[in-house]
């Protein structure tokens, strides 16, 4: 499957946000990544202000430009605020879910349980992280990977208690899909409407 294989602490840094986990560069250094990030920044056009967030949307979900393309076009046929329904439809990935139920720390991680077929959907082996769940699909961890140490020592930590539009059951290591996550809901620093703007041109 194709994905960013670059270096994250450049990217966490440009962004001035963790958006691939905690990042020590952020904390190291206060000033931008590159030869010249030390010096005074050029004022940035309205056109790059809209790149930059679309490009932390990519990083942050894990998606490459053309499922992200894909996936704006599909939000803006869609009823509703097109910024907040394309949000909605990222935080709908099964990789995305997994993450933030807690089994697994991180969405690259995520990704891999899902593609290396430890995890279920609705009692269903499902390998492709970008599945799209719906309300009431269950996700949880296949019988035989309940026992591996980085699924049980990220639910030590279970933060899916944040999330109300998730419900978690830890005696069977599932999580279900309440509802469709409002904009409010959704954590992500994100400034969607800069992403409407630019494929509006």
């Amino acid at each position: 499957m194709a994905r960013y294989r670059g270096p994250k602490s450049k990217i966490a840094r440009k962004f001035n946000d963790p958006i691939f986990g905690p990042s020590k560069a952020l904390q190291k250094k206060a000033y931008g990544p590159g030869q010249h990030g030390r010096g005074r920044r050029k004022k940035q056009s309205e056109y790059s202000i809209q790149l930059n967030a679309k490009q932390k949307a990519k990083y942050t979900y894990g998606v490459l430009e053309r499922q992200f393309a894909n996936l704006f076009h599909k939000a803006s046929r869609k009823s509703g605020i097109t910024g907040e329904v394309l949000l909605q439809m990222l935080e709908s990935r099964l990789d995305n879910v997994v993450y933030r139920l807690g089994i697994s720390p991180t969405r690259r991680g995520a990704r891999q349980l899902v593609l290396h077929k430890h995890i279920l959907v609705n009692g269903e082996v499902v390998n492709i992280a970008s599945y799209s769940l719906k309300t009431s699909d269950v996700v949880s961890v296949r019988e035989k990977s309940k026992s591996l140490e980085v699924i049980v020592n990220s639910l030590a930590g279970n933060n899916s208690q944040k999330y109300p539009w998730l419900e978690w059951n830890n005696s069977e290591m599932s999580g279900k899909m309440v509802t469709i996550p409002s904009r409010e809901e959704i954590p992500e620093n994100i400034q969607e409407q800069l992403i409407v703007e630019l494929y509006s041109k």
